[in-house]
């Protein structure tokens, strides 16, 4: 019996590494059944939700929140993507490396949102992707691309004013000089979004 257990090999993957899914409009709920929708996206792993947002300047667009509660997103499931074997640090120190390639001025609602982030993640943690209905949109955005409005691939941001207080407290809060987005994909700047720096 000991020959047994000690000839078996050691169990990699043994951290699960999750996809949290929302929705970003209550016509998801039809659009869901149809395969399609518009979704927000979040990897949850040892207990931090890391996501990817858009603002107008070259620092991290990667911010942590609390698993399943993405502020201005309505939660919609969690699925396990599969296993890594990084422990909290090395994770933390993956998306400190990983936020030189997503910073918030980079964010594209076709090319480059929250779900292909989720995605990249996923397949350098777990060597398994997201699933394809998660980023629908945008691939099928990206194969139409010459019959989308020119503006629509841009990242549009709103300049918060500066005599705005109730900015000035949420970005002392936070340590993030984020900027509210009027992206239809994106939720206004939320002092529980902190940024991966």
């Amino acid at each position: 019996m000991l020959r047994r257990m000690m000839g078996r090999k050691r169990k990699t993957g043994a951290v699960p590494v999750y996809l949290n899914v929302y929705d970003l409009t209550p016509m998801n709920e039809y659009a869901y059944w149809l395969g399609l929708g518009i979704y927000h996206s979040g990897v949850q792993v040892h207990g931090i939700e890391y996501a990817f947002g858009a603002h107008e300047h070259s620092t991290t667009g990667i911010f942590e929140v609390e698993p399943k509660k993405s502020p201005g997103f309505t939660f919609r499931k969690s699925m396990l993507v599969g296993r890594t074997d990084l422990g909290p640090k090395e994770v933390r120190a993956f998306m400190e490396k990983l936020s030189e390639e997503y910073s918030g001025n980079t964010y594209n609602l076709i090319a480059k949102n929250c779900n292909h982030f989720c995605n990249d993640v996923c397949v350098r943690l777990t060597s398994k992707p997201i699933p394809k209905w998660v980023n629908r949109l945008a691939h099928l955005g990206l194969f139409c691309n010459c019959v989308l409005p020119a503006g629509l691939n841009e990242t549009k941001v709103r300049h918060i004013r500066a005599g705005d207080g109730a900015y000035e407290k949420k970005k002392l809060r936070s340590n993030s000089s984020r900027f509210a987005s009027s992206d239809p994909c994106q939720p206004a700047a939320d002092p529980s979004r902190v940024p991966v720096e």
